[in-house]
């Protein structure tokens, strides 16, 4: 879906412009206005700026894919009026030097001798919203937001790609319930990494989210979800999600804490979807943590009988499976992830290791197996990252490195 007036004003913008803007803003702070002038003059804008190189080697593409882009993200809240507030939020995605990688995006400048790199270059509205908090415990907000429900697995903002994953959506969130949070929302359109300009840039949809959790345990929290996505553009691929989640952890004991998720959802046909939709999923992961070293064994699920396997089109997806990203799609015949991850710091570095063993659900074949590695430094402001993903075929696509180097400044 193209919004018209939205692109108009993209014309007009650049990123010294916004920068311009942001710098003579200030940080003045948020707070409760008298007037409706010094709601909007009195509010906080914010600068976000973040460089990735990012390399890819892939087996049966002749180069190299090399990746330098630098995201540069501004925003403004406004100050409270009559318990309304608003949110704008800008990103421009720009590739430093020459353009040596596919950036998945159906553009121009895709170029399909080098692996796929998504972050295409462009300047967008990531957000622009309107926020109510008249009614006691509860949130409204309308516009083009940003959701994320619990690990987003399901429903997520893609955050690692340069352009973020943000949603055209009415949610209302309420807490009146002791240790409950309820969320509701209605989705007109979800504004995918590959911008507006491409063909892929955005789904058109009727969606409706709904997830509940429950906290008031000291074992861990429970929630319930239901979402019932509606495909405009594509009708026979609309589906239901229906599940329950309960994740936390448990002293054992002194300086020991053992920690658990369990996670099973059924998905079946919704509005026009095929009848062929009916699959399951399920988490269990076990771990503990001692001495500020946390370590998991996960086996995740995602059934497939061959025609129709699990689907989550609006998960943050870069996030399970495998870092290098080779199973953004399930393959019909199912996926069967069995993982092992360790993870602590070391002089303030976090450092991450996890190992994946893929295998179909239905067969049992050996899909493949992938190493990540991840460390991590933050400095007030400002964080540095080194991550590798390692990706060895065995009957699923093809062996795939990546390396990233990420810095990142919030002001």
């Amino acid at each position: 879906m193209k919004h018209e007036t939205v692109m108009a004003f993209r014309k007009k913008v650049t990123p010294a412009l916004l920068v311009s803007a942001v710098m003579a803003g200030g940080q003045t702070s948020v707070a409760n206005a008298g007037t409706l002038a010094e709601a909007i003059t009195g509010g906080k804008a914010g600068l976000d700026l973040r460089y990735r190189y990012e390399m890819v080697d892939q087996t049966g593409i002749t180069e190299d894919a090399t990746a330098s882009t630098l995201r540069t993200r501004l925003n403004y809240s406004t100050g409270d009026y009559n318990d309304f507030s608003a949110f704008l939020e800008f990103d421009d995605v720009t590739a430093l030097g020459d353009v040596e990688y596919n950036d998945a995006a159906a553009l121009p400048t895709s170029q399909t001798m080098y692996p796929v790199v998504a972050d295409p270059e462009g300047t967008e509205v990531n957000q622009a919203k309107l926020i109510y908090k008249g009614v006691e415990e509860t949130t409204i907000t309308l516009g083009r937001q940003r959701i994320i429900f619990d690990n987003a697995r399901f429903i997520g903002n893609v955050g690692w790609r340069q352009n973020e994953q943000t949603y055209d959506a009415f949610t209302v969130a309420n807490t009146s319930l002791a240790d409950t949070t309820i969320v509701y929302g209605y989705v007109t359109n979800v504004n995918r990494i590959f911008g507006e300009a491409s063909s892929k840039g955005d789904i058109d949809t009727k969606t409706h989210l709904i997830n509940a959790a429950y906290s008031g345990w000291d074992a861990g929290k429970l929630t319930g979800y239901g979402y019932f996505l509606d495909l405009i553009d594509a009708p026979a691929s609309s589906n239901t999600t229906l599940g329950l989640r309960f994740a936390g952890d448990t002293v054992v004991s002194e300086g020991v804490k053992a920690l658990y998720t369990l996670e099973f959802s059924t998905q079946s046909d919704y509005k026009d979807g095929a009848s062929s939709i009916d699959a399951d999923y399920s988490l269990i992961e076990i771990g503990a943590e001692m001495s500020g070293v946390t370590a998991k064994i996960g086996f995740e699920t995602l059934s497939g009988d061959g025609t129709y396997a699990f689907s989550t089109p609006l998960a943050t997806a870069h996030a399970f499976n495998g870092w290098a990203d080779k199973f953004l799609a399930t393959p019909a015949n199912g996926l069967v992830d069995t993982y092992v991850s360790v993870g602590g710091k070391v002089s303030g570095v976090k450092l991450v290791g996890v190992y994946h063993d893929f295998s179909s659900d239905t067969g049992s074949s050996d899909l493949g197996t992938e190493l990540d590695l991840l460390a991590a430094k933050k400095f007030g402001n400002y964080t540095a990252l080194v991550k590798y993903a390692s990706y060895s075929a065995d009957t699923h696509a093809t062996d795939t490195d990546k390396l990233w180097l990420m810095g990142q400044a919030k002001f």
